[in-house]
């Protein structure tokens, strides 16, 4: 059984991060989570702009709101999961890695908004820096995902899609219709 591993998006505000979470969310998807869970404000449309990269490119990747990241973090401890924060500020990435892909448990990725509650910092089993530099809440993730999923990522099939594109050399490759 694999392990399940979603992402939870801390305080989207609607029509200053619009774009960035998107990022988060593809990012998510395509370095192979499951979902994403979006704090903050109630962001439908990019819901549903979500929704739909899923329905055209396949897999079954979801994306929900989070009223209370707090009830969420919770509730992912009480259903023994494991809680890892992306940071700047937290044990190097290359180091940590390796033992939290010993866990067995199911794991909630938070990647911060503008300012990150010193809550999460303590309630999270692991606090993890993609280096000690300020970068991307994208970038963090890709590269965390990369490593525990030790490059598998990069080999995933997203079955049910409309859109296909085949590997080229040169130019665009491109199947549509459904699988």
């Amino acid at each position: 059984m694999r392990v399940e591993v979603k992402v939870l998006r801390l305080d989207h505000r609607r029509i200053r991060d619009a774009r960035i979470t998107t990022h988060v969310c593809l990012t998510a998807r395509a370095f192979g989570a499951s979902g994403v869970f979006l704090d903050g404000d109630h962001d439908q449309k990019l819901m549903e702009n979500v929704r739909d990269v899923v329905k055209r490119w396949g897999g079954s990747f979801q994306i929900d709101y989070q009223k209370n990241w707090k009830n969420l973090l919770e509730e992912w401890k009480k259903n023994d999961g494991e809680i890892i924060h992306l940071t700047m500020y937290g044990e190097p990435v290359q180091n940590v890695t390796p033992h939290i892909k010993d866990s067995k448990k199911d794991k909630l990725v938070v990647v911060g908004g503008p300012r990150v509650p010193t809550e999460v910092y303590q309630k999270a089993d692991w606090n993890v820096a993609v280096t000690s530099q300020p970068h991307s809440e994208v970038s963090a993730l890709a590269l965390f995902l990369h490593l525990l999923f030790e490059g598998q990522e990069l080999d995933l099939e997203f079955e049910g899609g409309e859109i296909k594109v085949l590997p080229s050399p040169k130019g665009k490759k491109v199947i549509m219709g459904r699988d």
